[in-house]
């Protein structure tokens, strides 16, 4: 009994212990979490199945054990003492995955923010910024759209998407590389489709899940999306902006998939006068394209469960103090509107104007 209490007050204290970012960037994002990840996702590379998958599977299958075997002996403990043992082992086997979670991966969240390290400034952040940038997306996808098809039906280059990972790493500051995790199903999959998401990072096997049906030019942006987690960058908006510039320094498909992913963003933060004139610059290639996966999503999608589970997913991002929540993912707008790239889209960094 003393030691579940105790696993259950570190998860509360964990919960609410006010960490100063500056700690956690110094000694856990950049000294503690890139040697686990590396272990980790390596270990978990190793085999082809979502090790996520039977870590779920087991802890499903020895409550239910646990349970049977209470319900059997309920005569002699009384129907009130299981069912507080069962609570009991509920909020114990919860502490001690919460506290697994912040070890393995959670504490990034509360890391310093990638914005403190860009030349960011708000000021640029403005309508006509934005329409500029959609322009420019729009002008990229364009021209890669026939080098980006040429190589449909064969594999995502996952190597050449490592380097370009590391390359944006680099670029950012990253004292250490991402190792990357080789993209796999889960038995998830079923509600990825239903609820329209489109990849995942296990946060304690620090394995990269995508969804089954997701279409060849989308995968070099979800992979690199979820290698950016990988990198230690948890927040949607950070990692969407990581996952855009690898995709930026990586091949013609990479590209392609990087800037295409990025006009969809900025697209639906325009003005309806601005999002029709720069719509029309679209070619009918890229047009096609967001057109199947608009019709990729709605094939499968069913509201109520991605309403249930984007509410969801939205408290737990506030709970890991995520203040905007699901609406982080779409931020990434404003970072690539407010920071100064050179004329390769490699970001400034404001120790870079220091000096």
């Amino acid at each position: 009994m003393k030691w579940r209490l105790a696993m259950v007050g570190a998860a509360a204290a964990a919960a609410v212990l006010p960490l100063p970012a500056g700690f956690v960037e110094r000694w856990y994002s950049n000294l503690v979490f890139p040697a686990l990840q590396t272990l980790l996702t390596s270990a978990s590379n190793l085999v082809p199945f979502a090790l996520f998958d039977l870590l779920i599977l087991t802890t499903i299958v020895w409550f239910v054990w646990r349970l049977v075997a209470d319900i059997r002996a309920r005569r002699a403990r009384g129907n009130w003492r299981v069912a507080g043992r069962a609570a009991l082992r509920l909020v114990t086997a919860a502490a001690c995955f919460y506290l697994a979670f912040l070890a393995a991966w959670g504490l990034n969240y509360r890391r310093m923010p990638l914005e403190d390290r860009l030349a960011f400034n708000a000021v640029r952040v403005s309508p006509r910024a934005a329409r500029e940038v959609a322009l420019a997306a729009v002008d990229r996808a364009n021209a890669l759209y026939d080098a980006a098809h040429a190589r449909d039906a064969a594999p995502l280059d996952t190597s050449a998407l490592a380097h370009a990972l590391a390359e944006a790493e680099r670029e950012l500051g990253n004292p250490h590389r991402a190792r990357p995790a080789r993209p796999k199903h889960t038995l998830l999959d079923p509600y990825f489709k239903a609820a329209g998401v489109d990849g995942m990072t296990d946060p304690y096997f620090l394995e990269t899940f995508i969804a089954s049906d997701l279409l060849p030019f989308e995968k070099p942006f979800v992979v690199g999306h979820e290698w950016a987690h990988l990198a230690g960058f948890a927040d949607e908006s950070e990692a969407n902006f990581v996952g855009w510039l690898a995709c930026v320094h990586g091949d013609a498909a990479a590209q392609y998939s990087g800037w295409l992913f990025l006009y969809s963003e900025i697209a639906g933060r325009l003005s309806r006068a601005s999002r029709i004139e720069v719509g029309a610059h679209v070619g009918e290639g890229p047009r096609r394209d967001l057109r199947a996966v608009a019709d990729r999503i709605s094939r499968h999608l069913s509201p109520p469960v991605a309403n249930a589970g984007w509410r969801v997913y939205d408290s737990y991002l506030k709970a890991n103090r995520v203040e905007a929540g699901t609406a982080s993912y779409s931020e990434v707008v404003r970072l690539v509107v407010g920071t100064t790239f050179d004329d390769n889209w490699a970001p400034q960094l404001r120790s870079a104007i220091r000096n």
